[in-house]
């Protein structure tokens, strides 16, 4: 295992000191983005500057984990040899509800610890209606996205 995959070759976040904030924040199971502490605008990825007013102060605000599917990919055949045995996958782009500017990645799962293919491809709609779940790979806690129910 190396400090960017886990044992069985699944891929890991690599925080760098500007998004080390959203991992943390993760581990406690709390989807925050960080905001211009100047203007409140938010912004993601996490940097060191505002992008609108140009401010170097920051912070990072607690969002409801709610969102909608904005597009997603089903990889075919997977990049890398480890998720072989997970396909068919789904990876989503999730719009925050209250933050439709912000796009997170991740996959959509049955339950936060289920594989990767366990949601049916068929179920991924555009629009559709998720809810964050985290779950811990090879030491870290990813978001995952949970269909909602109507």
């Amino acid at each position: 295992m190396t400090d960017t995959m886990t044992a069985d070759g699944l891929l890991l976040p690599v925080p760098d000191e500007d998004g080390a904030p959203f991992w943390e924040y993760a581990a406690r199971g709390e989807l925050r983005v960080q905001a211009c502490a100047d203007c409140g605008r938010l912004r993601f990825p996490p940097r060191p500057c505002c992008p609108h007013c140009q401010s170097f102060t920051s912070e990072w605000r607690l969002m409801s984990g709610r969102g909608r599917i904005w597009s997603y990919v089903l990889p075919h055949p997977p990049l890398l040899p480890a998720y072989a045995a997970q396909a068919p996958y789904n990876v989503v782009l999730v719009e925050l509800a209250e933050a439709p500017q912000i796009r997170l990645a991740g996959n959509l799962v049955a339950a936060p610890d289920a594989p990767l293919d366990s949601v049916d491809p068929a179920r991924l709609r555009i629009g559709a209606r998720v809810q964050v779940a985290f779950t811990e790979v090879g030491g870290v806690s990813v978001p995952r996205w949970l269909l909602e129910r109507a």
